[in-house]
């Protein structure tokens, strides 16, 4: 895992294959390694650490970037002409519907996203360390050596793609919902709040209706391996940078930094996935307009071409790096307070 020059000492405890007499360093403290039991224990710690800190990031992430998304997600799936732009639909979203129409659709996000993102990053951390086992094994390395905290980006990437799957379990639901309420402009409202929203849905489609557009969202958030391994690669040109370097900068700051910029880089490749999933989710639930993921995407290609799958991008830039940013910085800050286990850089 990308993490500071700080934790870069930290290692992997020992597996249960590994002797019970291995040295282990935790914050720079030296000691015998206790018996093959307590071994098992830390590995349980590590998992929920990464859970824990996810959900400070899924927070972030709210507080943050939801006017941005509610903008983008109206310019996504309103008809072609609807906005001539990113600040007309806002200045129309205050004027007719108030300030508090940006927040639409915050409630389900509010534990949403928290726990969407206590499984992104959670199961992203487990994904590294095991990743990070498996290449040791790979070069002959024991387990629990500091070498077996190593990680290609090769292994970044995959551990990003398993990430962004496991996580759309989660958060396709949440999507669904939170798209819905933000599609609800002027005139009369068909959900009146949340609950309804998905009382409706559920009366209309059954258990799986919450779960359109399923499919695309693991093509959506499949593109989280980009945006690791790039996010990877900004830490470590950071990190090489000499410390007399007048061009070096804190931990604190290359991580920011390396979110905001990676999220660019991720938004660039999936933003078309996501104009198909939110297509797909702000549909009627009882007369659908669009068949599957090929009918949307046909449909929106009829529209402009390529263009009109970039609809609402510029907002969701100007949302991806300080959200983004912000998420992972939070996200790092909280894995160190709890000393969870790092990686090797």
């Amino acid at each position: 895992m990308a993490t500071s020059p700080s934790s870069s000492t930290s290692t992997i405890p020992a597996s249960p294959t590994s002797s019970a007499t291995a040295p282990a360093t935790t914050t720079g403290v030296s000691s015998a390694l206790p018996p093959q039991p307590i071994a098992n224990t830390a590995d349980t710690q590590v998992r929920w650490k990464g859970f824990a800190a996810g959900v400070a990031s899924g927070a972030t992430k709210l507080l943050v970037g939801h006017p941005f998304d509610t903008i983008k997600t109206r310019m996504q799936c309103s008809p072609p002409g609807t906005f001539t732009g990113p600040l007309d639909c806002l200045k129309r979203t205050i004027k007719l519907e108030g300030p508090r129409a940006l927040y639409k659709g915050a409630s389900p996000p509010a534990v949403g996203w928290a726990m969407s993102d206590a499984v992104l990053l959670g199961s992203l951390h487990n994904y590294r360390l095991m990743f990070a086992r498996l290449e040791a094994r790979q070069r002959g390395e024991d387990v629990g050596d500091e070498a077996a905290a190593r990680l290609s980006l090769k292994g970044h990437t995959a551990s990003g793609i398993l990430a962004g799957m496991s996580a759309s379990c989660v958060i396709c639901p949440v999507e669904h919902i939170k798209a819905k309420l933000q599609m609800q402009m002027t005139g009369p409202k068909l959900y009146k709040n949340p609950i309804d929203c998905v009382a409706q849905v559920y009366r209309a489609n059954g258990p799986t209706g919450l779960y359109r557009g399923f499919f695309a969202t693991l093509l959506f958030r499949s593109w989280f391996g980009a945006y690791f391994c790039s996010y990877e690669i900004m830490m470590r040109r950071f990190r090489a940078v000499p410390e007399e370097s007048k061009w070096k900068v804190s931990s604190g700051t290359a991580t920011f930094l390396s979110g905001g910029m990676a999220s660019n880089a991720f938004w660039i490749g999936s933003f078309p996935f996501d104009t198909i999933k939110n297509r797909m989710m702000t549909d009627s639930p009882t007369n659908p307009k669009y068949k599957g993921i090929k009918d949307v995407a046909l449909k929106v290609w009829a529209e402009g071409g390529p263009k009109a799958f970039y609809r609402g991008f510029v907002p969701c830039l100007l949302r991806a790096f300080p959200t983004n940013a912000s998420a992972l910085l939070v996200w790092e800050t909280t894995m160190q307070f709890l000393g969870a286990e790092q990686l090797k850089t």
